[in-house]
């Protein structure tokens, strides 16, 4: 079964959903306002995209959903269940992020080995060795990238072990922010089309940040536009591709990128 079609994902249950989230920096007459009653449900199996400006508050609504800001308003729910502002280690297991710059987010003085070996000690898992070559292979790579450090590869190659280490425990959903803007036009593709294989292969469930129309239209069937904190409208693929919005900022922002080049 193909659990990327969206007209499947759109009669399965409901893996996420996020209700009048609200995230402010600061107090008093400083506050500020960068996430403001945001909602939305990503169905399981399904692929979401948040698109926007740069500072429209799409990557904090991703830091707020992986935990490392839990200072928010609103509610947080993950297969029914609402999820505490202080993540356990259980729902870590089943929601990873994979993060904008590979290299920065990769420790440059750990192997591809080591750093593909510390989620799996963290939560338990047996058959390590076996399962960093399963993976190391799933993502493209092989085994023999094991040995390598991070400023020996390429940043497609990072991207590859960075997918890699949030894979390896079998997670179900996948939080990526912008995960391609730090690549080569040249590597973009292939890194979108191993998500999409690997969204397919392993049923998984993503939501993606990205100011990049060919990106998030290339791995997602249902986008929502953000503008100064909130969702202001909700489309379909097929729709920012054709250029069809209700809202005004929103037909702006596609006219803007009329000349962006879809992904092969």
């Amino acid at each position: 079964m193909n659990v990327a079609d969206p007209t499947l994902a759109a009669n399965r249950k409901a893996a996420l959903a996020v209700d009048k989230l609200t995230v402010v920096f600061g107090r008093g007459g400083a506050a500020l306002k960068a996430v403001d009653d945001v909602s939305f449900t990503l169905r399981h199996g399904e692929a979401f995209g948040l698109i926007g400006e740069s500072g429209c508050g799409k990557s904090t609504v991703l830091r707020a959903l992986a935990g490392l800001n839990s200072e928010y308003g609103g509610t947080i729910s993950f297969h029914d269940r609402e999820v505490p502002h202080k993540r356990d280690k259980a729902f870590f297991r089943r929601v990873q992020m994979v993060f904008q710059d590979p290299y920065a987010s990769l420790h440059p003085r750990k192997m591809v080995q080591n750093v593909l070996a510390e989620p799996l000690k963290i939560h338990g898992f047996d058959r390590a060795q076996e399962r960093i070559d399963e993976i190391l292979t799933a993502v493209g790579l092989g085994p023999s990238f094991r040995y390598r450090f991070p400023h020996e590869l390429s940043g497609g190659q990072r991207q590859r072990v960075a997918i890699a280490r949030a894979l390896i425990i079998e997670p179900e959903l996948l939080l990526l922010d912008e995960p391609t803007s730090a690549l080569d036009v040249s590597v973009q593709a292939e890194i979108l089309n191993l998500l999409k294989q690997l969204r397919r292969d392993r049923d998984l469930t993503y939501l993606m940040v990205s100011h990049d129309l060919a990106v998030v239209t290339h791995l997602c069937g249902r986008v929502a536009m953000m503008s100064e904190g909130r969702i202001i409208e909700e489309m379909s693929a097929e729709d920012v591709r054709a250029g069809r919005a209700n809202e005004p900022y929103t037909r702006e922002f596609l006219e803007a990128s009329v000349g962006y080049r879809p992904i092969a």
